[in-house]
């Protein structure tokens, strides 16, 4: 313990329990012997916390969480009053005891109060879990979930404003060329083609290389997605992508690790170009939506960065 913290005398902090500077412990909590407490740390009142427990820097945990062994939380998590947290996936007696599942809430992330993280689980970087949540499976970074049980509705901004979700009548219809609509993240374009009514039906075109800035070796079709899944999580290094949803909506995510923007794809005359080094998920499937991608490449899977914070280690060499 560090003299430079202040524990509150109805506090319990079993001895060998680390604790950095100007962190701050209050009434009726209990910290056993192997914890370790970051500096500049909030811990409320009634509060458990046991050997197994790693916290970070600059860490909120509000009145009436108890974090059980196995658990790490990064730096700058906000942890809502009353979350609750497990560690087992089939909890028993001593004679049934289960195996300890690890849970990490990694940095900038914030659990909202009420909010149930089941065992073994990661909630990603800056992601958001909703007050009262019940979270069944991983956290995406930056993401927004809700509900029972938990289903991602939206992805938190980047530091830098990117605006509204725009779609077929988005605040960016007046910037429309064959260039595509300037948007904030890097290299990322925005189509609408001509679409051409008549009695007979309806026609949309597009011609490679004089508005989808590449020339297509692939296409993949994406459909019968259930509305609480998410596509894409991925980024490529060489391969460049453009997306039109041809039948129905869904929505796009493009993040170039520091802006990120959502566009709704609700119309056959409306495309998304992602270049290289872009991360892209895709969400919101109405029932009915086919999603149409085509590729600058052949499938290669040493192509795709599958995980965000190796994307953001590579577009920041």
């Amino acid at each position: 313990m560090n003299d430079k913290n202040h524990i509150h005398s109805h506090a319990i902090v079993e001895p060998g329990a680390a604790i950095g500077e100007a962190s701050h412990v209050l009434a009726f909590t209990h910290i056993l012997p192997g914890a370790r407490i970051g500096s500049e740390c909030s811990i409320g009142d009634h509060v458990f916390i046991e050997n197994d427990v790693v916290i970070g820097d600059r860490v909120t945990v509000k009145c009436g969480v108890q974090l059980w062994d196995g658990i790490s939380i990064g730096d700058d998590v906000f942890i809502g009053p009353n979350a609750t947290f497990s560690n087992e996936k089939f909890p028993g007696g001593k004679r049934n005891r289960g195996q300890i599942m690890r849970t990490s809430i990694r940095s900038g992330a914030s659990i909202g109060a009420g909010a149930v993280i089941l065992p073994g689980l990661v909630i990603a970087e800056n992601a958001m879990v909703g007050a009262g949540a019940v979270v069944t499976k991983n956290v995406p970074p930056h993401a927004i979930v809700v509900g029972n049980p938990a289903r991602v509705v939206g992805y938190t901004h980047s530091s830098e404003p990117v605006g509204e979700t725009v779609g077929q009548a988005g605040t960016l219809a007046s910037s429309f060329s064959k260039e595509g609509a300037l948007c904030h993240v890097a290299g990322v374009r925005l189509y609408k083609f001509p679409l051409i009514k008549d009695i007979r039906g309806s026609l949309s075109v597009g011609e490679f290389q004089k508005e989808i800035p590449f020339d297509a070796e692939r296409y993949f079709l994406v459909f019968g997605v259930p509305s609480k899944e998410l596509r894409g999580e991925h980024a490529h290094h060489a391969c460049h992508q453009f997306l039109i949803c041809v039948h129905g909506s869904c929505s796009v995510v493009a993040d170039d690790g520091k802006a990120r923007q959502e566009f709704v794809l609700d119309s056959p005359n409306l495309g998304i170009y992602l270049p290289p080094l872009t991360w892209g998920i895709q969400y919101k499937y109405s029932s009915d939506a086919v999603l149409l991608v085509f590729a600058s490449h052949t499938y290669d899977a040493g192509d795709y960065i599958r995980d965000y914070s190796e994307f953001l280690n590579v577009v920041s060499l």
